[in-house]
């Protein structure tokens, strides 16, 4: 048996991700796999280096920081999202990154990125990559239009989303049996395609796999959840999801709204905590 995490993103709605994983956090109970992109694997790393209470504060702390999310920054810089304050400043000056723990966590962890020319799903496992994990979290977490391609490994690589937005193939492919699923959208949520779609080949003509991972990735989101509802009838996955519905976007500002969004990730899995260790030993 091989138990592990499956984490999705949602840029602001991670904050429901950082409540469960808190959770789980203070009831000490760790997998033997994570695997995330975007929001989820910024919220897995405090969790693998076992900091309780960091999610909330890196994220609902700074929310009004003038640099975490700036129209200005957008128009100057082309990132409304400020990438060096929340991947450099944060972890290594304000709310410091426990690296040691984090090296010494034996769990696997796999962050996935999109590479901007092919499209594809490109995964980095935190064994062999930990100096520059956060190097990697940040390139997964760089949405198209709101931040620039971060260069790693010879590669322009973006959010990880994109090419692979729910990775249980990933988890499954890599021998994962007990997988639990974390999402940030109430169930029977399905995407829409949308209108970002269309403005950004404008943007992104020298990046063809950025255009062509978006043509589709509605599809490709809303078939992934058809055979996660499947695996979850038939018992073979775990999936917790919020359990009432939050007006929150992926943008959202308000404290208030993004710390019930939290609580709520925390109280839903503490109503499962029995099930999900029945889940990981039978």
């Amino acid at each position: 048996m091989k138990s592990g995490l499956v984490l999705e993103g949602g840029g602001m709605r991670g904050v429901y991700t950082g409540g469960v994983l808190e959770k789980l956090l203070e009831e000490k109970l760790f997998v033997d796999y994570i695997v995330g992109v975007s929001a989820g694997a910024c919220n897995a790393s405090s969790y693998v280096s076992r900091q309780n209470g960091r999610n909330h504060k890196v994220t609902i702390g700074y929310v009004h920081h003038p640099d975490y999310i700036s129209v200005k920054n957008l128009l100057l810089k082309r990132e409304l999202f400020g990438m060096n304050l929340i991947f450099d400043e944060i972890p290594n000056l304000l709310e410091p990154f426990d690296y040691s723990n984090f090296h010494d966590a034996t769990e696997e962890f796999f962050v996935g990125t999109t590479d901007c020319m092919t499209g594809e799903a490109v995964y980095f496992e935190k064994h062999g990559h930990t100096e520059n994990f956060l190097t990697i979290v940040r390139a997964s977490s760089s949405i198209p239009l709101m931040a620039q391609p971060v260069e790693y490994h010879g590669r322009l690589l973006m959010d990880g989303g994109l090419a692979d937005p729910l990775p249980i193939r990933k988890a499954l492919s890599d021998g994962v049996t007990k997988p639990i699923i974390i999402l940030t959208k109430e169930k029977g949520y399905r995407k829409k395609r949308n209108s970002f779609a269309r403005i950004v080949p404008a943007f992104y003509r020298q990046f063809p796999g950025i255009i062509a991972s978006l043509e589709n990735w509605a599809d490709r989101y809303n078939e992934t959840m058809e055979m996660i509802e499947g695996l979850e009838e038939e018992g073979k996955v775990l999936v917790i999801q919020p359990s009432a519905h939050f007006k929150v976007n992926g943008m959202e500002r308000d404290p208030k709204k993004l710390t019930q969004l939290y609580n709520q990730g925390y109280q839903d899995v503490g109503f499962k905590m029995e099930d999900i260790r029945r889940f990981i030993e039978k």
